[in-house]
């Protein structure tokens, strides 16, 4: 598995704790999909910002 995949399955797990954590606490649906639409766009962004390869120095 690349960086990339190991990155934003970690990520993924923790939406997932957090939605079932406002579940939980009684947080409107529509928050809770808000909420995770924000945080899927954020890992992918954090996921490709860390783990793309650097460019090489111009000579």
């Amino acid at each position: 598995m690349s960086a990339f995949t190991t990155y934003l399955v970690g990520y993924f797990v923790v939406i997932i704790g957090l939605g079932i954590g406002a579940y939980l606490l009684n947080v409107p649906t529509m928050w809770i999909g808000v909420g995770v639409i924000v945080l899927v766009g954020l890992g992918i962004l954090t996921a490709t910002s860390r783990t793309k390869q650097k460019d090489p120095p111009s000579t």
